[in-house]
């Protein structure tokens, strides 16, 4: 299989980067793993969860509509860090910067148009500083381009010519939208500074990613990443390798309880067997970007690995691909072996999921994801305690509502199966308000079960109402939260710390500190 998941028996937190305030109160950056890692640690936690780092399309926020699957966000660059800007913005930028650090929510489009206009002057200092005379910089910058050639070319060609059409690639001209070699020449040509400038931000986040990832590895964190499960048919990869994608369906999922006509993501298909039979190169990029960036790395939707879900434009029947079972197993198995080939991998497996695509993981070794408040059957709480060791336990996901919100939503009936489970069966008093015990009973329910790891979104760890994320909407009130402290503030604030020795105690108690 490759990797099998074997970090030991570990906890952790959910904190996305975007959460996290830095030592001066802004938008939390690479720069900063070290200081974050140093913090976890006080919280008896040794995993540190990600949402996606990958660069966002323009114009969202959502860290799972990727433009690229290689390429890192920019707006996580720490300025301070960029030795060819010495920490100078403009006086413009610094009021900008201030005004979002003072917003109890991330102002995504201010911070990366500010980052973007100090990185460009960045580059151009060092075209000129460096370049020019060949130093050593110049040649580590040259060696990064060398080292992901696989993808950065690509990348940075179709980023420069999305901000000149500043539309989808499928309205570019036909010479460019089909790649024609010749445009392709003349486009490198014309575009060339503006790539060597996009290429030289990528460089300087993935050194900035590097360095914290290796400090907050030295301290005994791991890094947990997040792979989403498909890019957006506007992005670098899907242009690039046109031949591995179709266009005439979108993905989705399949009716179920929650949407009776299911969910049209407006993805594009991939052409798994077209993929297998050119060598999987889109495929190997990603897994050894992951294996580059991250420790571990969860698996988006691992059942559209197993069986993509294409729902055709001209609104004919819905089908699976491929359609027959054994054709299923055989796939997924062979994507994940080569997803793993270099990294851990975790599988996120909920939802609608066969019984056959649990039982694969269990085979090949790969966790699966039990949320807890989902782990009732027929109105009988599982035994938690008895979890497979293979396995991620967490109290919810970046798309859950907070345990607080949950638990006072649900019905009297719900409730009372729910207080079935251990711990939560010693409750005094009302048990529909949502308590400090409440919370600690929850939290003792993860730490014990049988799962080697486990994770908690910060919210919950906190015990507060506020959520990540709200899925099927859209605005400001999505991927925009962030913590009320700076980061040098975590190790005094007294709800941080009451939380953070909670955590360690279970840890403790439960045999989860490394």
């Amino acid at each position: 299989m490759g990797h099998r998941f074997n970090l030991g028996r570990r906890a952790g937190l959910l904190l996305p980067l975007s959460s996290v305030r830095g030592p001066r109160g802004g938008l939390g950056s690479y720069a900063d793993a070290g200081a974050v890692a140093r913090w976890l640690r006080t919280s008896g936690s040794t995993m540190w969860q990600h949402l996606p780092l990958n660069e966002v399309s323009p114009g969202q926020d959502s860290p799972y509509a990727a433009s690229s699957s290689c390429a890192l966000e920019p707006v996580y660059v720490d300025l301070d860090g960029v030795e060819d800007l010495g920490g100078e913005v403009t006086a413009d930028e610094q009021r900008r910067l201030d005004a979002d650090r003072q917003g109890d929510r991330v102002e995504f489009e201010a911070v990366r148009a500010i980052k973007r206009s100090a990185l460009r002057r960045g580059w151009e200092r060092f075209r000129e500083r460096e370049m020019r005379g060949g130093s050593s910089r110049a040649r580590a910058f040259a060696a990064f381009r060398e080292e992901h050639r696989d993808w950065l070319p690509d990348w940075a060609l179709y980023r420069a010519l999305h901000d000149r059409r500043l539309k989808s690639w499928r309205d570019w001209d036909p010479p460019l939208r089909d790649r024609e070699p010749q445009a392709l020449a003349r486009a490198r040509e014309e575009l060339r500074d503006e790539i060597d400038a996009l290429s030289y931000v990528q460089w300087i986040a993935d050194e900035q990613w590097r360095r914290g990832r290796a400090e907050a590895n030295s301290l005994g964190v791991k890094i947990l990443g997040d792979l989403p499960f498909m890019v957006a048919e506007d992005s670098a990869d899907v242009w690039g390798l046109q031949h591995l994608f179709r266009f005439d369906a979108t993905v989705g999922v399949p009716p179920d309880a929650y949407s009776a006509d299911g969910q049209d993501w407006g993805l594009p298909v991939p052409r798994w067997e077209a993929m297998r039979e050119s060598g999987d190169p889109w495929l190997h990029a990603r897994a050894m970007r992951a294996a580059e960036l991250y420790d571990a790395f969860r698996v988006d939707h691992v059942v559209g690995i197993y069986r993509t879900y294409a729902r055709p434009l001209d609104k004919s029947p819905p089908y699976f691909i491929p359609a027959q079972e054994r054709e299923q197993k055989a796939q997924g198995e062979r994507i994940l072996a080569l997803l793993g080939e270099r990294a851990e991998v975790l599988a996120e497996d909920l939802g609608t999921v066969p019984d056959f695509v649990r039982e694969s993981l269990a085979d090949i070794g790969i966790p699966g994801t039990k949320v807890l408040r989902w782990e009732v059957d027929d109105g009988v709480p599982r035994d938690v305690l008895r979890f497979p060791a293979i396995s991620l336990a967490v109290t919810g996901t970046h798309d859950t509502e907070s345990l607080l919100t949950w638990w006072e939503g649900l019905s009297d009936h719900d409730r009372r199966e729910q207080l079935k489970q251990p711990f939560l069966d010693r409750l005094k008093g009302d048990p529909r308000h949502y308590t400090d015990p409440t919370r600690r009973a929850l939290l003792e329910l993860l730490y014990a079960s049988g799962s080697d790891a486990i994770l908690t979104p910060i919210n919950d760890a906190l015990g507060w109402r506020d959520r990540l994320n709200t899925p099927g909407t859209v605005g400001l009130h999505n991927w925009t939260w962030r913590l009320p402290w700076r980061l040098g503030e975590l190790e005094t604030a007294p709800q941080v710390v009451a939380a953070a020795r909670l955590l360690t105690h279970l840890a403790e108690r439960y045999g989860r500190l490394r």
